[in-house]
């Protein structure tokens, strides 16, 4: 039995408000910017505190919210979006650096989200997140009753059937609703299929596990908020890759000279090299940045589960948790995918921004599904995949009730 379905009430796009998703951001000073530049931009309305307005009268998001819906309401009255009723939306990104990528916007229960093993579910979820981001997806879910982003899901049973059914929808549905270019230049294009299409479409991709690969507060916001679906855009293994996701530190209690030699008490092999950091090419060696000055670090190694030996968890557990007595969720730590380079990092610490970065090679897509399919957690922000689908192209409106 399928756990994802067509699409009751959609709008999509008809240009121009296409967007980075809210949390791909390190530095949310670059929201405001791209609203500033693009008022149609959706970002306008999932980042309200983030409008350039809101900005400047000092708004916090939940004074925000109503600027929200009135922004979302003027973009459906100024034509940015066209309704179409009970449809999946096919999804193809292309021209990257990555292989052609395909998905389909659908709706997924709500009661199909399993967060560990004991609890059934076809909607694996298993990793921590930040309580205050689902507060505010809620909320905004609420005021707005849109769902505005999608939760990114990976088929992991059939993917390579969906990932032809989809090629083959899109083969036969003529000129694509709307078409985006992303900031790496992509083509993000979508596709309406309705009918018999479309609901075979969605039992396909509903059909077996799905893993969040991205949307972790969204899909939780989704629970919090009672909604009995969510929106999703379920993607195949074969259309993704990870990237590195990085960590800024700032507030050290000594300098970044001084935590690489503790790093090194605690039995770590520490080398300095010359030059500036690069990403480690693979996993057993973290690089670290700082005053200048680069390092690359080996942890011991331990035993346990393959979640116990990534670098992410060395870092969390070894750093964060033991060093510097920090939870992996303080406020001094900024997470940093994979879109942006080594050198954009190392351009924050040299600026005063921050006092380090830690710079980590990215996690296998295998490894990825191994773990969730052991039902074991990911340290928090630890995968950042791409390509990812652009916010507003599709957006679904909530029942009202």
């Amino acid at each position: 039995m399928t756990a994802a379905h067509p699409i009751d009430q959609a709008w999509l796009s008809t240009g121009s408000t296409g967007a980075k998703n809210y949390d791909e951001f390190p530095d949310e000073t670059e929201i405001t910017r791209i609203i500033e530049a693009n008022p149609a931009s959706m970002l306008g309305v999932e980042m309200p505190a983030h409008t350039p307005e809101a900005v400047a009268a000092g708004l916090t998001f939940e004074q925000a919210l109503p600027a929200a819906a009135e922004r979302l309401a003027a973009l459906k009255e100024a034509g940015r979006f066209a309704a179409f009723g009970d449809v999946a939306v096919a999804y193809r990104i292309s021209g990257g650096e990555e292989p052609t990528a395909y998905g389909v916007f659908c709706l997924v229960d709500t009661a199909e989200i399993s967060s560990s093993a004991e609890e059934p579910g076809k909607v694996i979820r298993n990793e921590d997140v930040f309580i205050e981001k689902v507060k505010q997806r809620n909320e905004l879910n609420q005021r707005l009753r849109h769902l505005l982003s999608p939760v990114l899901l990976l088929q992991s049973s059939r993917g390579e059937e969906l990932h032809a059914a989809i090629e083959t929808a899109i083969a036969g549905a003529g000129e694509p609703v709307a078409k985006d270019v992303d900031e790496a230049g992509r083509s993000h294009e979508i596709w309406a299929i309705g009918g018999d299409a479309g609901e075979a479409l969605t039992a396909l991709a509903g059909d077996g596990d799905l893993i969040v690969a991205d949307g972790n507060h969204r899909s939780l916001a989704a629970q919090v908020g009672e909604l009995d679906r969510f929106l999703a855009v379920i993607t195949t293994p074969q259309s993704v890759v990870i990237r590195p996701y990085h960590r800024l530190v700032k507030g050290l209690p000594g300098s970044a000279a001084q935590l690489v030699e503790q790093i090194g008490q605690i039995g770590a092999s520490v080398i300095e090299t010359d030059g500036p950091p690069e990403t480690p090419a693979e996993g057993g060696t973290v690089v670290v940045y700082g005053q200048g000055r680069t390092w690359e670090i080996a942890f011991p190694a331990v035993e346990g589960s393959v979640v116990d030996r990534l670098d992410h968890t060395q870092v969390e557990n070894e750093v964060f948790t033991g060093l510097l007595g920090w939870d992996a969720g303080d406020k001094r730590i900024t997470y940093v995918g994979g879109d942006y380079p080594a050198s954009w990092l190392a351009e924050q610490v040299d600026a005063g921004k921050a006092d380090l970065a830690i710079l980590i090679a990215p996690v296998t897509v295998p490894d990825f599904i191994d773990v969730n399919l052991q039902r074991l957690k990911m340290p928090r922000k630890s995968t950042w995949f791409v390509p990812k689908a652009r916010a507003g192209l599709a957006i679904v409106e909530l029942p009202k009730g």
